[in-house]
């Protein structure tokens, strides 16, 4: 069963976006299986809410994430560099690659921010709100609290990374916190999906569905 919410309040609520770009949809570098199925569902989400937020995978070539980078390396191998544990990715979302984009059916005129994020070549950045040292911010934080939001609202891709990610980072800081199933996809590698729920539910994440929206 969904978790109980209370209202959408513009007030103190804000939409976060995360990274619905057409490498992590079907035909993409890194596609999300049925990625692109949620867009209507994120859509819809962006017309209720009056505060939108958009996050875009922004990576150089050669990135450090990349298994094209270490020689020898397939992709969704796990090495260890100087900031723990890093799953090795197809090269994807390249710096004003196609891949990079948004996908075309995504609403994005009313977001009143895109944050751009793994775009420092030596490491990788799944969260909205920290690079995956867990220290360097992106400065999403900053922004939500100048403008007086509490509440964050997620969906997008992929659930078991970078919503994942970006909801644990959200609680961490305090706000409250609420992922839209519906209006995500998993990438789901080796058990991923269920540890990240189990994680955001521990964490005090509200798990819920768009249509428990009021």
């Amino acid at each position: 069963m969904d978790d109980v919410i209370s209202p959408v309040d513009a007030r103190r609520d804000v939409l976060v976006v995360v990274d619905v770009q057409n490498d992590f949809c079907p035909g993409g570098a890194l596609a999300v299986a049925d990625g692109d199925a949620l867009v209507p569902v994120a859509n819809a989400l962006i017309r209720h809410f009056e505060h939108v937020v958009l996050t875009q995978d922004w990576h150089p070539p050669a990135h450090r994430s990349f298994a094209s980078s270490h020689p020898g390396r397939a992709p969704f191998e796990t090495i260890e560099l100087d900031y723990g544990a890093q799953t090795l990715w197809p090269d994807h979302c390249v710096q004003g690659s196609a891949g990079a984009a948004f996908h075309a059916g995504l609403e994005t005129t009313r977001a009143e921010l895109v944050i751009r994020k793994g775009f420092r070549t030596a490491i990788d950045s799944y969260s909205a709100f920290y690079e995956n040292d867990r220290a360097t911010p992106t400065g999403l934080a900053g922004y939500l609290r100048d403008r007086g939001f509490s509440r964050v609202f997620l969906c997008g891709l992929a659930t078991d990374y970078c919503v994942a990610y970006s909801a644990l980072d959200a609680r961490r800081l305090h706000f409250d916190t609420v992922v839209l199933l519906d209006a995500t996809r998993a990438i789901d590698l080796d058990g991923s999906l269920e540890r990240a729920l189990a994680a955001m539910r521990d964490a005090g994440v509200v798990l819920t569905h768009s249509a428990r929206l009021r």
